[in-house]
């Protein structure tokens, strides 16, 4: 079938016709013809089969008609990276050049000004992120009464980001009466939920099994010990016909470790993460693409819908967390039909993980060995799974700390067993508490006036102690320091005396032996009431 078979308008063949392309791949001749229609879409592809294009093709032909007004878009495209919405937003480009169509990018890391102004003037096609989406429009910059069709792209990963709770909030902004296209590489019961609860009666496509690499990568596994990796990738990209490479590490920490461990062998490597600035992700891509750099040493930003023709080699310095993302990694090879090769280098640690890959996959990657290197036993991580000890350090770590200290490995590997190290502990612990000296009953400790005089601040508060005279009978000192003091005095000049039970009362409960002047006033006298019957009208009583 050719693109214009599927009822595609004369503007948007003319553009795809451009670009280089006669023939939809499956996914854009199967959903295209549902989104013309105006129904719903529930796609589910592979990565590399072409779910841009799927989207995108038809959206322009649908906004041709119509006009875009100020901060109202009139339709929205939601993706979970910046270089995806980016790409996205190329894509509209090179397909809308015959149109005129007003597009905005709304990504994280750029300027604020610059995207207001594009709002400002009216938008047909709104490409963004949902954290920068959310940011404009809770500063009122963006107004989505008027979205007419909703893309939500790689809802799988927007699942992995924690980016739900806010698309959910999107969603629940918009017009209830829209046309609303859903489009993920896998389906797990949350994303069939959130599917259920967005779309209305919608079209299911699918067009390969979920979470299936691509027929035309070649795939390979090399067990090595971990401190053996950075030898291990070497060796494979100098044996290799390496055009170009994706290398994915599962830490941002360790991509910055790799890239400056390859330059400094003499490698062609660059390096993309998260924590890099806008400016300078989108620049290190763009050389990547231009073949200015080689090796792309990259987190899992990288792993989704990057677009890049010709990638030769995918390399896996780091066994990924989750089986899904070995899929989206190995994806970025072997596109458009092409044939690629995906490496995965795994220690004993990762037997668990490589092992959920393999029956995601639903069949066993092949092993490979790497010459000059010892293939450990992978049963030295399945006891436990890869799990840590305690401190934080796994088996594989801890030898290789044994082996920094001075010791080999064959001195790492015998060590005594557990019950021979519990018992010297023991037996250590005993000598110890053999030797420590006997403490004297209470009774036998010297009383505090035999104890020497201590120095410092001891022997300050004694000769302080010295110094106060007498104790008075209650503990208190005549001679304190109080003393030294003028008499503090009452509200009538009259200096304060000590409240005592000898006096007119007992000791007030609450103020100690102080007693507030207030208290101590005599009352006034209360005005003397004379019966009526005997008032003769010559004794006046007080007021």
């Amino acid at each position: 079938m050719l693109f214009s078979e599927i009822g595609l308008g004369p503007e948007v063949l003319r553009a795809v016709e451009d670009a280089g392309y006669s023939q939809p791949t499956p996914i854009q001749e199967k959903a295209i013809p549902w989104v013309l229609q105006g129904r719903d879409v529930l796609g589910c592809a592979q990565t590399g089969t072409g779910k841009t294009a799927s989207f995108t093709l038809p959206m322009i032909d649908i906004l041709a008609s119509g006009r875009a007004r100020a901060r109202m878009p009139r339709s929205l495209i939601l993706e979970p990276t910046r270089e995806l919405a980016a790409q996205v937003a190329e894509n509209f480009e090179v397909y809308g050049k015959y149109h005129k169509l007003n597009m905005a990018l709304l990504i994280g890391g750029e300027s604020f000004g610059d995207q207001i102004k594009k709002l400002e003037r009216g938008v047909d096609v709104l490409i963004a992120t949902p954290g920068r989406m959310m940011d404009l429009f809770d500063r009122g910059n963006i107004l989505l009464s008027d979205i007419k069709i909703l893309v939500i792209d790689e809802a799988d990963r927007m699942l992995d980001m924690g980016f739900i709770p806010d698309i959910e909030r999107i969603v629940g902004l918009l017009p209830k009466m829209r046309q609303t296209l859903f489009f993920s590489a896998t389906m797990p019961p949350e994303i069939r939920r959130l599917a259920d609860a967005f779309l209305m009666n919608p079209r299911e496509i699918t067009v390969a099994p979920p979470a299936s690499p691509a027929a035309t990568v070649t795939q390979a596994v090399a067990m090595v010990r971990g401190e053996d990796k950075r030898e291990a990738l070497r060796h494979l990209l100098r044996t290799e016909d390496v055009k170009n490479a994706f290398i994915f590490c599962n830490r941002k920490r360790d991509v910055a470790l790799l890239h400056q461990s390859l330059t400094k062998h003499g490698f062609n490597a660059g390096a993309l993460h998260g924590d890099m600035v806008q400016s300078k992700r989108t620049e290190t891509l763009e050389q990547f693409r231009q073949g200015e750099i080689a090796l792309l040493c990259c987190s899992d930003v990288a792993a989704r819908g990057i677009d890049i023709a010709g990638v030769s080699h995918v390399f896996n310095f780091d066994v990924p967390h989750h089986a899904d993302d070995y899929v989206h990694r190995i994806g970025r090879t072997g596109r458009a039909g092409k044939t690629g090769r995906a490496f995965m280098l795994a220690t004993p640690d990762d037997s668990r993980t490589l092992g959920a890959i393999e029956k995601l996959i639903g069949r066993e990657i092949p092993r490979i060995m790497i010459d000059g290197l010892e293939t450990p036993d992978m049963s030295e991580g399945e006891g436990d799974g890869g799990r840590r000890r305690r401190g934080g350090r796994s088996d594989s770590a801890a030898k290789v700390g044994s082996r920094r200290r001075g010791g080999s490995r064959s001195d790492a590997a015998s060590e005594p067993p557990r019950e021979v190290q519990a018992e010297a502990a023991t037996v250590a612990e005993e000598t110890v508490e053999a030797r420590r000296p006997e403490r004297p009953e209470r009774s036998e400790r010297p009383e505090r006036q035999d104890r020497p005089e201590r120095g410092g601040r001891d022997r300050d508060r004694n000769r302080n102690r010295d110094t106060r005279g007498e104790t008075r009978e209650g503990g208190r000192s005549e001679g304190s320091r109080n003393d030294t003091r003028p008499p503090r005095q009452d509200d009538r000049g009259e200096p304060r005396r000590r409240w005592r039970d000898e006096d007119d009362g007992p000791t007030v409960i609450g103020f100690g032996d102080d007693v507030p002047a207030f208290m101590l006033r005599v009352a006034r006298p209360v005005a003397r009431t004379v019966p009526p019957e005997t008032f003769d009208g010559s004794d006046t009583p007080e007021a």
